[in-house]
């Protein structure tokens, strides 16, 4: 299994506030083209991580359609995140960052832009 996902933080806790949402084990299983994205999304965090990381990135910032907030994830968890959601048809439950500084993630958008500007680079040497 994903013996590398940080271990749920309610796993055992008879007061788990995600009880209410059902079994986690029954998830709808993903359709092949969402398994696909997944593992698109994947591959580009990897190449995200190897890319920013070095420049002090320490992982992206996404809008959440649920609560319209910004969420931080380091890439640890996006990389956790994206292979529980294709082996079992959704995320781990995960806290939140805490207190992250903004300006040490960049949104997916960025780092598309920073990994298409290296590519382009490279082409033109």
């Amino acid at each position: 299994m994903l013996d590398d996902v940080p271990r749920d933080p309610f796993a055992d806790d008879p007061d788990d506030p995600a009880a209410a949402l059902g079994d986690p084990d029954d998830p709808e299983p993903l359709t092949t083209d969402e398994r696909d994205e997944a593992m698109t999304d994947l591959a580009d965090v990897e190449v995200f991580r190897s890319l920013l990381e070095p420049q002090g990135v320490l992982g992206l910032v996404l809008d959440c359609p649920e609560c319209g907030e910004q969420h931080y994830f380091d890439w640890e968890l996006l990389r956790g995140n994206l292979r529980q959601m294709i082996e079992n048809g959704q995320p781990q439950v995960h806290e939140p960052a805490y207190q992250p500084n903004p300006t040490d993630y960049v949104s997916w958008e960025y780092a598309r832009g920073y990994v298409d500007g290296v590519i382009d680079t490279e082409e033109h040497r």
